[in-house]
Protein backbone atom coordinates (compact mmCIF):
# COMPACT_ATOMS: atom_id res chain seq x y z
CA UNK A 1 0.00 0.00 0.00
CA UNK A 2 2.66 2.37 1.06
CA UNK A 3 4.63 1.55 -2.58
CA UNK A 4 1.56 2.19 -4.75
CA UNK A 5 0.49 5.84 -2.40
CA UNK A 6 4.35 6.70 -3.13
CA UNK A 7 4.24 5.67 -6.99
CA UNK A 8 1.31 7.73 -7.41
CA UNK A 9 2.09 10.62 -5.36
CA UNK A 10 5.69 10.36 -7.52
CA UNK A 11 3.78 10.56 -10.94
CA UNK A 12 1.39 13.23 -9.48
CA UNK A 13 4.67 15.17 -9.22
CA UNK A 14 6.39 14.95 -12.31
CA UNK A 15 2.64 14.73 -13.85
CA UNK A 16 2.16 18.86 -12.59
CA UNK A 17 5.77 19.51 -13.48
CA UNK A 18 4.73 18.45 -16.75
CA UNK A 19 2.01 20.21 -17.17
CA UNK A 20 3.47 23.26 -15.49
CA UNK A 21 6.16 23.68 -18.56
CA UNK A 22 3.40 23.08 -21.30
CA UNK A 23 1.52 25.85 -19.75
CA UNK A 24 4.54 28.10 -19.39
CA UNK A 25 4.04 28.49 -15.49
CA UNK A 26 7.95 27.69 -14.83
CA UNK A 27 10.41 30.24 -15.19
CA UNK A 28 12.43 29.40 -18.76
CA UNK A 29 15.35 30.83 -17.67
CA UNK A 30 17.79 29.54 -14.60
CA UNK A 31 20.94 30.69 -12.94
CA UNK A 32 23.03 27.68 -11.71
CA UNK A 33 25.72 28.68 -9.35
CA UNK A 34 28.80 26.36 -9.79
CA UNK A 35 32.82 25.96 -8.75
CA UNK A 36 34.37 26.61 -12.87
CA UNK A 37 37.04 24.33 -15.02
CA UNK A 38 36.62 20.93 -15.74
CA UNK A 39 34.38 20.03 -12.68
CA UNK A 40 31.27 22.81 -14.54
CA UNK A 41 32.14 21.46 -18.12
CA UNK A 42 31.39 18.06 -16.50
CA UNK A 43 27.72 19.36 -15.16
CA UNK A 44 27.09 20.83 -18.25
CA UNK A 45 28.15 17.65 -20.04
CA UNK A 46 25.72 15.62 -17.68
CA UNK A 47 22.81 17.52 -16.60
CA UNK A 48 22.73 20.90 -18.06
CA UNK A 49 22.72 20.28 -21.78
CA UNK A 50 20.45 17.29 -21.66
CA UNK A 51 18.43 19.05 -19.57
CA UNK A 52 18.39 22.02 -21.81
CA UNK A 53 17.30 20.04 -24.59
CA UNK A 54 14.27 18.37 -23.16
CA UNK A 55 12.75 21.35 -21.40
CA UNK A 56 14.08 24.16 -23.53
CA UNK A 57 14.89 26.10 -20.30
CA UNK A 58 17.91 28.35 -20.97
CA UNK A 59 20.57 27.92 -17.99
CA UNK A 60 23.34 30.45 -17.21
CA UNK A 61 26.21 29.60 -15.33
CA UNK A 62 27.61 31.26 -12.26
CA UNK A 63 31.21 30.35 -10.88
CA UNK A 64 30.92 31.97 -7.61
CA UNK A 65 30.32 28.90 -5.41
CA UNK A 66 33.15 29.91 -3.62
CA UNK A 67 31.57 32.88 -2.07
CA UNK A 68 27.94 31.56 -1.82
CA UNK A 69 27.49 31.56 1.68
CA UNK A 70 28.30 35.23 1.58
CA UNK A 71 26.48 36.31 -1.26
CA UNK A 72 23.37 34.27 0.17
CA UNK A 73 23.26 36.44 3.01
CA UNK A 74 23.35 39.41 1.17
CA UNK A 75 20.74 38.51 -1.45
CA UNK A 76 18.26 37.46 1.12
CA UNK A 77 18.88 40.96 3.19
CA UNK A 78 18.15 42.48 0.26
CA UNK A 79 15.14 40.55 -0.89
CA UNK A 80 16.85 39.78 -4.01
CA UNK A 81 17.77 36.07 -4.73
CA UNK A 82 19.19 35.93 -8.18
CA UNK A 83 20.24 32.16 -8.04
CA UNK A 84 18.44 29.32 -8.36
CA UNK A 85 20.36 26.15 -7.99
CA UNK A 86 23.48 26.39 -5.73
CA UNK A 87 26.39 23.53 -5.91
CA UNK A 88 28.07 23.65 -2.37
CA UNK A 89 29.89 21.84 0.16
CA UNK A 90 28.22 20.08 2.78
CA UNK A 91 29.16 22.15 5.55
CA UNK A 92 28.22 25.51 4.04
CA UNK A 93 24.76 23.40 2.94
CA UNK A 94 24.48 22.72 7.13
CA UNK A 95 25.11 26.74 8.03
CA UNK A 96 22.85 27.82 4.89
CA UNK A 97 19.91 25.60 5.94
CA UNK A 98 20.45 26.79 9.61
CA UNK A 99 19.69 29.90 8.86
CA UNK A 100 16.52 29.39 6.79
CA UNK A 101 18.44 30.60 3.19
CA UNK A 102 18.29 27.06 1.84
CA UNK A 103 15.03 25.21 1.05
CA UNK A 104 13.78 22.02 2.89
CA UNK A 105 13.90 18.98 1.02
CA UNK A 106 11.65 15.96 1.00
CA UNK A 107 14.09 13.17 -0.53
CA UNK A 108 11.72 10.13 -1.39
CA UNK A 109 9.05 13.12 -2.16
CA UNK A 110 11.18 15.27 -4.49
CA UNK A 111 13.92 13.59 -5.49
CA UNK A 112 14.15 10.60 -7.75
CA UNK A 113 14.11 6.75 -6.68
CA UNK A 114 17.50 5.31 -7.45
CA UNK A 115 17.14 2.25 -10.60
CA UNK A 116 17.58 -0.38 -8.54
CA UNK A 117 14.13 0.43 -6.45
CA UNK A 118 15.64 2.21 -4.03
CA UNK A 119 13.96 4.83 -2.62
CA UNK A 120 16.31 8.35 -2.45
CA UNK A 121 16.74 8.11 0.88
CA UNK A 122 17.81 4.59 0.91
CA UNK A 123 20.24 5.24 -2.50
CA UNK A 124 22.02 8.38 -0.61
CA UNK A 125 22.05 7.09 2.70
CA UNK A 126 24.54 8.79 5.35
CA UNK A 127 25.26 11.78 2.60
CA UNK A 128 21.95 12.72 3.30
CA UNK A 129 23.59 15.28 6.01
CA UNK A 130 21.21 18.40 5.92
CA UNK A 131 17.08 18.39 5.10
CA UNK A 132 18.41 21.30 2.40
CA UNK A 133 21.29 19.35 1.18
CA UNK A 134 20.65 17.20 -2.32
CA UNK A 135 24.05 14.77 -2.85
CA UNK A 136 25.80 15.12 -5.64
CA UNK A 137 29.52 13.95 -5.48
CA UNK A 138 32.02 12.44 -3.29
CA UNK A 139 35.26 14.00 -3.97
CA UNK A 140 38.34 14.75 -2.35
CA UNK A 141 41.22 17.95 -2.04
CA UNK A 142 44.31 16.40 -2.00
CA UNK A 143 48.05 17.69 -3.65
CA UNK A 144 49.44 17.65 -6.74
CA UNK A 145 53.35 17.90 -7.72
CA UNK A 146 55.50 18.64 -11.01
CA UNK A 147 57.54 15.24 -11.36
CA UNK A 148 60.26 16.90 -13.10
CA UNK A 149 60.46 19.33 -10.24
CA UNK A 150 60.88 17.17 -6.90
CA UNK A 151 64.16 15.39 -8.25
CA UNK A 152 64.38 11.80 -7.54
CA UNK A 153 62.50 10.88 -4.61
CA UNK A 154 59.07 11.99 -5.19
CA UNK A 155 56.77 13.10 -1.84
CA UNK A 156 54.91 10.03 -0.54
CA UNK A 157 53.25 11.78 1.89
CA UNK A 158 51.67 14.94 2.67
CA UNK A 159 53.76 16.71 4.53
CA UNK A 160 55.87 17.32 2.07
CA UNK A 161 53.99 20.45 1.91
CA UNK A 162 55.88 21.76 4.80
CA UNK A 163 59.16 20.31 3.85
CA UNK A 164 60.86 22.95 1.81
CA UNK A 165 64.61 21.63 2.53
CA UNK A 166 63.56 18.73 0.34
CA UNK A 167 61.11 19.70 -1.82
CA UNK A 168 62.38 24.00 -2.37
CA UNK A 169 60.08 25.96 -4.39
CA UNK A 170 56.57 27.66 -4.28
CA UNK A 171 53.59 26.00 -2.38
CA UNK A 172 49.38 26.61 -3.53
CA UNK A 173 46.89 26.13 -0.87
CA UNK A 174 43.49 27.50 -0.78
CA UNK A 175 42.70 30.55 0.71
CA UNK A 176 40.45 29.50 3.64
CA UNK A 177 41.45 27.39 6.75
CA UNK A 178 39.81 24.06 5.62
CA UNK A 179 42.41 21.31 4.88
CA UNK A 180 44.89 23.86 5.63
CA UNK A 181 44.69 23.93 8.86
CA UNK A 182 43.97 19.91 9.38
CA UNK A 183 47.10 19.47 7.57
CA UNK A 184 49.10 21.64 9.60
CA UNK A 185 48.28 19.85 12.79
CA UNK A 186 48.76 15.93 11.49
CA UNK A 187 51.95 17.18 10.13
CA UNK A 188 52.74 18.82 13.73
CA UNK A 189 52.35 15.54 15.39
CA UNK A 190 49.09 15.25 16.04
CA UNK A 191 46.88 12.28 15.56
CA UNK A 192 44.43 11.79 12.93
CA UNK A 193 41.42 11.28 15.05
CA UNK A 194 42.57 14.00 17.55
CA UNK A 195 42.54 16.68 14.88
CA UNK A 196 39.53 18.50 15.31
CA UNK A 197 39.12 18.04 18.83
CA UNK A 198 42.93 19.82 19.22
CA UNK A 199 41.54 22.36 16.33
CA UNK A 200 38.81 23.23 18.71
CA UNK A 201 40.98 24.91 21.52
CA UNK A 202 42.80 28.06 20.97
CA UNK A 203 46.19 26.51 21.84
CA UNK A 204 45.16 23.97 19.17
CA UNK A 205 44.47 26.30 16.38
CA UNK A 206 47.91 28.55 17.85
CA UNK A 207 49.86 25.24 16.54
CA UNK A 208 48.10 24.89 13.54
CA UNK A 209 49.11 28.73 12.44
CA UNK A 210 52.50 27.85 13.63
CA UNK A 211 53.24 25.17 11.66
CA UNK A 212 51.58 27.30 8.41
CA UNK A 213 53.97 29.89 9.18
CA UNK A 214 57.39 27.70 8.53
CA UNK A 215 55.98 27.93 4.88
CA UNK A 216 53.95 30.97 4.80
CA UNK A 217 56.41 32.45 2.64
CA UNK A 218 56.31 30.02 0.34
CA UNK A 219 52.69 29.67 -0.50
CA UNK A 220 50.81 30.98 -3.50
CA UNK A 221 47.01 31.47 -1.68
CA UNK A 222 44.20 29.93 -4.73
CA UNK A 223 40.78 31.03 -4.52
CA UNK A 224 39.42 29.62 -7.68
CA UNK A 225 39.56 25.86 -7.92
CA UNK A 226 41.11 26.06 -11.68
CA UNK A 227 44.35 27.98 -9.86
CA UNK A 228 46.87 25.15 -8.94
CA UNK A 229 45.97 23.01 -12.29
CA UNK A 230 47.34 26.61 -14.10
CA UNK A 231 50.34 27.47 -11.36
CA UNK A 232 51.41 23.50 -11.36
CA UNK A 233 51.12 23.37 -15.55
CA UNK A 234 53.37 26.95 -15.89
CA UNK A 235 55.48 25.35 -13.23
CA UNK A 236 55.08 28.34 -10.84
CA UNK A 237 54.63 25.93 -8.04
CA UNK A 238 56.77 22.38 -7.12
CA UNK A 239 53.42 21.49 -5.58
CA UNK A 240 50.04 23.05 -4.65
CA UNK A 241 46.36 21.34 -3.11
CA UNK A 242 43.43 21.42 -5.51
CA UNK A 243 39.98 18.87 -5.59
CA UNK A 244 40.93 15.70 -7.39
CA UNK A 245 38.75 15.91 -10.42
CA UNK A 246 41.23 18.99 -11.47
CA UNK A 247 44.49 17.01 -11.08
CA UNK A 248 42.61 14.19 -13.07
CA UNK A 249 41.98 16.62 -16.12
CA UNK A 250 45.60 18.07 -15.81
CA UNK A 251 47.41 14.87 -15.79
CA UNK A 252 44.99 12.47 -18.25
CA UNK A 253 42.97 14.93 -20.56
CA UNK A 254 46.33 17.51 -20.70
CA UNK A 255 49.10 15.26 -20.22
CA UNK A 256 51.10 18.02 -18.04
CA UNK A 257 53.62 16.66 -15.84
CA UNK A 258 52.09 16.23 -13.09
CA UNK A 259 51.58 13.27 -10.50
CA UNK A 260 48.59 13.06 -7.39
CA UNK A 261 49.43 12.57 -3.86
CA UNK A 262 46.46 10.77 -1.94
CA UNK A 263 47.96 10.91 0.98
CA UNK A 264 45.91 12.42 3.61
CA UNK A 265 43.13 13.33 1.01
CA UNK A 266 40.18 14.74 2.55
CA UNK A 267 36.78 13.35 1.75
CA UNK A 268 34.39 15.64 1.47
CA UNK A 269 30.65 15.75 0.00
CA UNK A 270 29.32 18.43 -3.00
CA UNK A 271 25.36 18.69 -4.09
CA UNK A 272 23.01 21.16 -4.33
CA UNK A 273 20.79 23.93 -2.26
CA UNK A 274 17.57 25.50 -3.66
CA UNK A 275 17.83 28.97 -2.12
CA UNK A 276 14.62 29.99 -0.39
CA UNK A 277 12.78 33.27 -1.45
CA UNK A 278 12.86 32.51 -5.25
CA UNK A 279 9.00 32.85 -6.61
CA UNK A 280 6.85 29.80 -6.77
CA UNK A 281 7.60 29.48 -10.73
CA UNK A 282 11.48 29.49 -9.99
CA UNK A 283 11.28 27.59 -7.29
CA UNK A 284 9.47 24.50 -8.99
CA UNK A 285 11.88 24.60 -11.58
CA UNK A 286 14.65 24.19 -9.57
CA UNK A 287 13.11 21.36 -8.25
CA UNK A 288 12.37 19.99 -11.30
CA UNK A 289 15.82 19.99 -12.60
CA UNK A 290 17.73 18.95 -9.25
CA UNK A 291 15.12 15.91 -9.74
CA UNK A 292 16.58 14.81 -13.15
CA UNK A 293 20.31 16.08 -12.23
CA UNK A 294 20.43 14.03 -9.75
CA UNK A 295 19.14 10.63 -10.67
CA UNK A 296 20.77 7.41 -11.09
CA UNK A 297 21.51 7.64 -14.85
CA UNK A 298 23.17 11.58 -14.07
CA UNK A 299 25.02 10.98 -11.59
CA UNK A 300 26.81 8.05 -13.46
CA UNK A 301 27.06 10.39 -16.11
CA UNK A 302 29.38 13.20 -14.37
CA UNK A 303 31.80 10.52 -13.58
CA UNK A 304 32.43 10.10 -17.48
CA UNK A 305 33.97 13.38 -17.54
CA UNK A 306 35.55 14.01 -14.21
CA UNK A 307 36.98 11.95 -11.45
CA UNK A 308 34.17 12.12 -8.82
CA UNK A 309 32.88 9.24 -7.05
CA UNK A 310 28.64 9.48 -7.45
CA UNK A 311 26.62 10.25 -4.36
CA UNK A 312 24.16 7.40 -5.24
CA UNK A 313 24.88 4.28 -4.49
CA UNK A 314 22.87 3.00 -7.62
CA UNK A 315 25.13 5.30 -9.78
CA UNK A 316 28.34 3.22 -9.02
CA UNK A 317 27.73 0.00 -11.25
CA UNK A 318 27.18 2.32 -14.39
CA UNK A 319 30.66 3.99 -13.88
CA UNK A 320 32.32 3.00 -16.80
CA UNK A 321 34.75 4.71 -18.98
CA UNK A 322 36.29 8.49 -19.84
CA UNK A 323 33.86 9.82 -22.42
CA UNK A 324 36.39 10.85 -24.69
CA UNK A 325 39.59 9.19 -23.20
CA UNK A 326 38.43 5.70 -23.27
CA UNK A 327 39.93 5.07 -19.77
CA UNK A 328 38.36 3.32 -17.11
CA UNK A 329 37.44 5.95 -14.58
CA UNK A 330 36.86 3.97 -11.08
CA UNK A 331 40.97 3.59 -10.45
CA UNK A 332 41.15 7.99 -10.61
CA UNK A 333 37.91 8.04 -7.73
CA UNK A 334 39.22 8.87 -4.68
CA UNK A 335 37.42 6.31 -3.37
CA UNK A 336 39.35 3.64 -5.21
CA UNK A 337 40.88 1.40 -2.46
CA UNK A 338 44.18 2.08 -4.10
CA UNK A 339 44.17 5.79 -3.64
CA UNK A 340 42.37 5.50 -0.01
CA UNK A 341 44.64 3.65 2.24
CA UNK A 342 45.11 6.87 4.23
CA UNK A 343 42.53 9.70 4.18
CA UNK A 344 41.20 12.00 6.29
CA UNK A 345 37.50 12.88 6.74
CA UNK A 346 36.37 16.26 6.69
CA UNK A 347 34.28 16.89 9.20
CA UNK A 348 31.55 18.99 7.71
CA UNK A 349 29.11 19.56 10.91
CA UNK A 350 32.57 21.13 12.94
CA UNK A 351 33.16 23.22 10.57
CA UNK A 352 29.49 24.21 9.89
CA UNK A 353 29.64 25.48 14.04
CA UNK A 354 33.76 27.25 13.60
CA UNK A 355 33.77 28.33 9.99
CA UNK A 356 32.61 32.11 10.58
CA UNK A 357 35.44 32.27 13.20
CA UNK A 358 38.23 30.67 11.62
CA UNK A 359 37.68 32.52 8.64
CA UNK A 360 37.93 35.67 10.13
CA UNK A 361 41.28 34.29 12.13
CA UNK A 362 42.45 32.84 9.20
CA UNK A 363 42.20 36.25 7.40
CA UNK A 364 44.03 38.19 10.26
CA UNK A 365 46.59 35.96 10.29
CA UNK A 366 47.35 36.17 6.28
CA UNK A 367 47.86 40.17 6.47
CA UNK A 368 50.27 39.69 9.19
Amino acid sequence: MKTTMKLMATTCLTLSATLAVADGHMADEMTIVSWGGAYSASQQNAYHTPYAEMTGVNIINDESSAEAVAKLRAMNEAGNVTWDVVDVVASDAIRLCDEGLALEIDADEQLADGDDGSTASEDFGDLLVSDCFIPQIVYSTTVGFRTDLVGDTAPTDICAIFDTETYPGMRSLEKRPINNMEWALLCDGVAKDDVYDVLETEEGQAQAFAKLDTIKDSVIWWSAGADTPQLLADGEVVMGSTYNGRLFALIEEQDQPVAMLWDAQVFDLDGWIIPTGLSPEREARALDYVRFATDTQRLADQAKYISYGPARASSAPLVGQHAELGIDMAPHMPTDPANATNTFLYNYEWWADYRDDLDAKFQVWLSQ
